[in-house]
């Protein structure tokens, strides 16, 4: 036996397992004897009166030693009788825990220290789990702020009880926070942006909540070797940043400055640009195809595009087996880095047909009609990687994989497409409370990929959009049901329709608004990226539970009178994310056509025109920083034998998608009443500054203006409403929701009715 085994064997020759057995088995403590002999005998599968195996022996011991509560375990064997051995098996036993102290730990309770410790009372004394829990305690009290605290032990044996005290011993500091981040030698490179590519941050107020502002060790080494990798991508290949140079100064014993020394070297640049096994295309056109040019910073990310985009270029045009490597020679004479591309050309393949796997519930239409490369085409990479990307912006699967795949005929290949199906229906209900609807109930079941006659597959698998929605508030209620196919006879065109009822009593304090009908639309991408959308709504507004008290401009409005209306919608929108939006625009216009030849009550009888744009930068270069605009404008007008617009067509502002310092739909010409009963003109900008406290809460600042005029067309902001305010964002249930306090600043005496408090889910975008 090797290592803490040891096995008394008697003469070689007599060592034939099948010929001898076992007689009496043994168990002697050596040491105290705080283990039960039952517990050894049960860790052990050889038996008295069975046969000697040595293999087993061997298993036996090794699954003592693993029950951890044993030091040393020696097996010794006598011949009893011919053919028959006694085993004694000799045991060690470790010491327990008796107990486990703390020491000078006067700032964290034991109570709190005992949860990061997995050394307990009665288990076996493990030295090496006793260290370990050491080192936690102290990572511990880093984390906490504490990051000159030491922890040692020690450990009383009781040798003739056979158990031990762990006695942690703390010393744990003061409690401090990181004043600074500071750079030495940083001469080539903005001490700001070193500080952003670090995780070790300075203290500030949203400390408490992002944890950071607290030094911690293993953060810290990262951040050093992610400041290396900045500085060799900026160019600097020779860098070193030694850890064992890094300075930590304390102006006072609660406030910690690092200082950071950096030895930068030389800046390298690129020199001469080659190719070499290049034979389709010339060394001069493939130069065009590289973007890092002679002369340029070394930036070992963007030569690594670089070769991807000469594998994409061959790729274009069916090379797909051609590979690009790259060779960094230094060049003595001249100090910067030649760059030679290596080309291994591959042939060139066209598609032989589509491969589909993994496709449970979705229909192979739908996931063809979505590629962009087809059977006998070039098989282009590029175009391969657009399809992968179409089938991922669809979100019927959790992967999508599209690979080529070898066929037996030569210069073509399968383009294969491995997909894993997601979730792509909801059922969800629930309550809610908003500042504007109150408390609410709510219930809804959609499938985005849902089809309306395969009843076998639970209705899912075309492609086709189903919501039905249905809520009960106190100021208002709804139920709205809606249908789209996306591929129109199997065209890049949707048909899509929508039935709705809703009531409300949040619009006004005068009357009950109920508005009941539907809408058939259209939706095509136009151009670029351009879409389209033409929709007829046909709708009823029932104005119920008229107030006496109501002007008669309220008044003359009580009942029902149809609404028949044509619209038109162009919308571009190049945002990387709909919800948290950090870069790009969005830029929608909407025109408007209702009453005249479509029917409907004559008083219906108007035009209308909106413009709703956004814009989205990332501040100081960082995601977590976003600055938002938004601008809108409206016009409506009527026409024919309308003498005006019915109030509850134009337009209002407040509340919390707009004005957020003031009530909702408050910004508004009035009646002699005093009662809001909107204008034919708005327009509207809010800019919002918002930031990452922590993920996914964001911190928002945001100022809003606005006005409504009462006649068409007039865009005189003499009468405009503003305010400012802050706010958090942060998701519930998977759904967006907004806090914000508006505070209005510019206002009349009727709308200007102090500080204004909203939170509703959804985006303002």
């Amino acid at each position: 036996m090797g290592g803490n085994l040891a096995v008394a064997q008697p003469a070689p020759q007599a060592f034939q397992p099948s010929a001898y057995k076992v007689g009496t088995i043994a168990i002697k403590f050596v040491g105290t004897a705080n283990v039960n002999e039952q517990v050894v005998r049960a860790n052990m599968q050889i038996r008295e009166g069975g046969e000697f195996d040595e293999l087993m022996l061997d298993r036996d011991i090794r699954s003592l030693y693993r029950t951890g509560l044993f030091e040393f375990i020696e097996v010794k064997h006598e011949e009893a009788a011919p053919g028959v051995f006694n085993l004694v098996i000799e045991v060690t036993p470790k010491f327990r825990v008796f107990a486990v102290r703390f020491e000078g730990n006067q700032k964290v309770k034991s109570s709190r220290l005992e949860k990061e410790a997995k050394m307990r009372p009665n288990l076996a004394l493990d030295e090496r789990q006793v260290k370990e829990d050491a080192e936690k305690l102290r990572e511990f009290y880093q984390k906490s702020g504490y990051n000159q605290a030491s922890v040692s032990y020690t450990i009383e044996r009781d040798r003739v009880g056979g158990f031990g005290t762990i006695i942690y011993k703390i010393r744990e500091g003061e409690k401090v926070k990181i004043a600074g981040v500071r750079f030495v030698g940083n001469e080539n490179v903005s001490a700001r942006r070193l500080r952003k590519v670090m995780e070790t941050k300075k203290w500030w107020m949203f400390s408490w909540l992002t944890g950071s502002g607290r030094f911690k060790d293993d953060e810290f080494e990262d951040d050093l070797d992610k400041l290396r990798d900045f500085y060799r991508e900026e160019g600097f290949l020779d860098v070193e940043i030694p850890q064992d140079k890094v300075m930590f100064e304390y102006p006072s014993p609660s406030k910690l400055v690092l200082v950071i020394n950096v030895e930068e070297g030389r800046q390298y640049r690129i020199g001469e640009v080659t190719f070499a096994g290049n034979k389709l295309f010339d060394s001069r056109l493939l130069g065009r195809v590289v973007r890092q040019k002679r002369g340029a910073v070394f930036h070992p990310s963007l030569l690594d595009k670089d070769v991807e985009r000469l594998e994409d270029f061959y790729g274009k045009d069916g090379y797909l087996d051609t590979r690009v490597r790259l060779q960094r020679k230094p060049n003595v004479s001249t100090g910067d880095i030649d760059i030679e591309y290596m080309v291994d050309e591959g042939d060139r393949f066209n598609v032989e047909s589509i491969v589909i796997e993994g496709n449970t519930k979705t229909k192979s239409i739908v996931i063809l009609r979505e590629l962009v490369l087809g059977p006998g085409d070039v098989f282009n990479t590029v175009l391969m990687k657009i399809s992968k990307l179409r089938l991922d912006n669809t979100r019927f699967f959790e992967d999508v994989n599209v690979t080529p795949q070898e066929t037996n005929i030569p210069g073509r290949k399968n383009m294969r497409i491995a997909v894993r199906e997601g979730r792509t229906g909801n059922l969800t209900f629930g309550a809610g409370f908003s500042s504007l609807e109150r408390a609410t109930l709510f219930a809804e079941v959609s499938q985005s990929n849902f089809d309306l006659f395969n009843r076998r597959s639970f209705f899912q698998g075309d492609g086709q959009k189903f919501r039905l929605r249905l809520q009960l508030g106190s100021l208002s209620s709804e139920i709205v049901l809606s249908f789209e196919e996306p591929w129109l006879f199997e065209r890049q065109l949707a048909l899509g329709f929508s039935v709705f009822r809703q009531s409300s009593e949040y619009n006004s304090t005068f009357y009950t608004q109920v508005s009941t009908g539907f809408e058939v639309y259209l939706r095509k991408h136009l151009f670029e990226l351009v879409n389209g959308r033409l929709g007829y709504t046909y709708e009823v507004f029932d104005i119920q539970d008229v107030s006496p008290n109501a002007s008669p401009i309220i008044r003359a409005l009580a009942g029902a009178n149809a609404s028949s209306s044509v619209t038109l919608t162009l919308e571009r929108d190049t945002r990387d994310k709909i919800i948290n939006t950090t870069n790009g625009n969005r830029v929608e216009v909407n025109l408007r056509f209702a009453g005249g030849p479509l029917g409907g009550s004559k008083i219906n009888n108007f035009y209308s025109m909106e413009f709703r744009g956004s814009q989205f930068f990332p501040v100081f270069e960082t995601q977590a920083q976003v600055l938002s605009l938004i601008a809108r404008g409206g016009v409506i007008q009527n026409f024919g034998d309308s003498d005006d617009v019915p109030y509850y067509n134009k337009w209002y502002l407040g509340g919390p998608t707009t004005l957020r310092g003031f009530e909702f739909r408050d910004v508004s010409p009035r009646d002699q009443f005093n009662e809001p009963i909107g204008g034919k003109t708005y327009g509207f900008f809010s800019a919002e500054y918002s930031l990452d406290i922590v993920s996914p809460i964001r911190f928002a600042l945001f100022y809003d203006a606005g006005f409504v005029n009462s006649g068409a067309y007039d865009f005189n902001p003499a009468s405009y409403n503003d305010n400012f305010g802050f706010g958090l964002r942060l998701f519930v249930a998977g759904a967006p929701l907004s806090l914000d306090f508006g505070i209005p600043i510019t206002g009349d005496q009727i709308n200007k009715k102090g500080n204004q408090f909203n939170f509703s889910f959804g985006t303002r975008f």
